[in-house]
């Protein structure tokens, strides 16, 4: 089994910064692979972008390259999202997610075993 717990959600005006964490716990096979999503009430819940947490290699959906950075720490395992230059349709519910496998179709939810309970981003124009 594995929890996940996302911070560090709030309020932001358009071109602002916030950095979401997700701190991890449990078995860590079954958390090789850590992504974000996000959901909005008109929209199905979107991938934002995963890392392989062994490798450190990203990927980012289209809409966020460029602007939005993961990374990991181990020690303490968590992985974090930078969000920069930040958009009012950044607006939404954040969610990580864990999976044993990167896989290459990360972007699909259906493939994610652990969510956590989402933290709220809400950027103002």
């Amino acid at each position: 089994q594995v929890q996940l717990v996302e911070s560090g959600g709030g309020s932001v005006q358009a071109g602002g910064s916030l950095r979401l964490s997700c701190a991890a716990s449990g078995d860590a096979s079954e958390r090789k692979c850590v992504a974000w999503f996000r959901q909005t009430p008109s929209k199905q819940r979107e991938g934002v972008g995963r890392i392989d947490v062994d490798a450190g290699s990203t990927l980012y959906s289209e809409p966020v390259k460029g602007r939005f950075t993961l990374s990991r720490d181990n020690a303490k395992n968590t992985v974090y999202l930078q969000m920069n230059s930040l958009k009012p349709e950044d607006t939404g519910v954040y969610y990580c997610a864990a999976a044993s496998i990167c896989w290459s179709t990360w972007t699909s939810a259906r493939l994610w075993d652990y969510w956590g309970q989402g933290t709220q981003v809400t950027v103002s124009s």
